[in-house]
């Protein structure tokens, strides 16, 4: 099952992937939306409960910031695991992931 098709990438029945994308640094906002990008960075929320976390991407010269809420903690966890060993990959492939072998 492919990372964006799993039915624990939800939150409140809502999917969660892809992220919307924020601005956050660069020369202009090019207001990408959907599997763009490559990843940069990502990191669990240290607010409680930790339920989210929060994907840096680099698109076009510009970078962004995009939130994953998740209503299952543990699963959220383990995909912030997962995601932080596919830094400098693009967001599509890391959508495509199998995560049949690793959750």
């Amino acid at each position: 099952m492919k990372l964006r098709d799993h039915p624990l990438m939800s939150h409140h029945g809502l999917r969660n992937w892809p992220p919307a994308w924020t601005w956050i640094d660069g020369p202009e906002d090019k207001q990408p939306i959907g599997e763009i990008g490559i990843l940069r960075m990502v990191l669990l929320s240290k607010t409680s409960p930790a339920d989210r976390c929060f994907l840096l991407i680099r698109y076009e010269e510009s970078c962004y910031i995009g939130c994953l809420l998740f209503e299952d903690q543990t699963f959220c966890r383990q995909i912030t695991k997962l995601l932080q060993q596919y830094c400098n990959r693009s967001i599509v492939e890391i959508g495509g992931l199998d995560l049949s072998p690793t959750l």
